[in-house]
């Protein structure tokens, strides 16, 4: 049986090789081809390795290889340095035997992460390594909607943004974006642990329900961390645009938590505000908390 590594590493470099085309490298087309990227001997040939050493590889298939070979596949297929640690954390990790047990237990958010939320005068949640919403203060809830509407194991920001219901509100200009950055730090938390029943399951039912996300997890892209720019409709009080930052909290890999800000005295400082103060005499006694 492959290693769960191994088969990420290789399609990894199948979804990077594919991204390239020979004129992005110097090389001459060369009559008709049955592929849109490199061929696996064109990739073989930029990086100085056999065809078959290569074709191994991203078959998945028992080979270790070397940093100076990692090295020089991140430089055929012009990686960026955040693609680049991808490929090396996938390849040091399908050199080492899988743990006999690894650990999945449940992800717990600190007391003094709970604290903090709480004083922050700002929206904020606490996404966990597959993105689970794990915990959030009464301004996210103010902002996204009460998350104890949902039952806990569809509070999740990847779930949510491919949910069938949701698919008219969701169509914003850069909704697309926003869900590669999803994607892509699911990616990242896959090349930490690939067996990890919570990424087999989300995965696994998206792959089965949403073509469109089929295709952008295809990709490949990873992201360790993202911020950006989103614009909330809000009928009660107008559009508020927000910058958006994630925080990484201790533990490896361990939860984030994704801040949501604007500048102090804007406009949309003050809808945000509007919002939260409306929000607050709907709700009867202290805002309720994920358990």
């Amino acid at each position: 049986m492959a290693h769960p590594y191994a088969r990420e590493l290789g399609d990894f470099l199948r979804a990077r090789r594919g991204r390239l085309h020979p004129h992005d490298v110097g090389l001459e087309p060369g009559g008709r081809r049955k592929v849109t990227g490199l061929r696996r001997e064109e990739l073989a040939l930029l990086a100085g390795l056999s065809t078959d050493y290569y074709q191994r590889m991203e078959q998945g298939r028992e080979v270790r290889p070397s940093d100076d070979v990692l090295d020089a596949l991140a430089d055929a297929l012009a990686l960026d340095d955040e693609e680049r640690r991808h490929l090396f954390t996938l390849a040091h990790a399908a050199r080492r035997p899988m743990p006999a047990r690894p650990d999945h237990a449940p992800e717990r958010v600190p007391d003094g992460t709970r604290r903090l939320l709480s004083v922050l005068d700002t929206p904020a949640v606490v996404l966990g390594r597959h993105l689970d919403v794990l915990a959030w203060n009464p301004m996210a809830e103010a902002l996204l909607g009460d998350p104890n509407a949902l039952p806990p194991d569809r509070l999740n920001m990847l779930l949510l943004m491919f949910d069938d219901t949701m698919t008219n509100s969701r169509r914003c200009a850069d909704w697309e974006r926003q869900a590669l950055d999803y994607i892509g730090m699911m990616r990242a938390a896959v090349a930490t642990d690939p067996t990890h029943p919570r990424a087999t399951a989300v995965v696994g039912e998206l792959s089965i329900r949403s073509a469109e996300f089929r295709r952008l997890w295809g990709r490949h892209d990873v992201r360790e961390s993202v911020s950006g720019t989103k614009t909330f409709h809000i009928p009660e009080v107008g559009d508020i645009a927000l910058d958006w930052d994630t925080y990484p909290l201790p533990g490896n890999p361990g939860p984030v938590m994704l801040v949501f800000t604007t500048e102090p005295g804007s406009p949309d400082a003050d809808r945000l505000r509007l919002l939260a103060t409306l929000h607050a005499t709907r709700t009867a006694g202290p805002g309720r908390r994920p358990a």
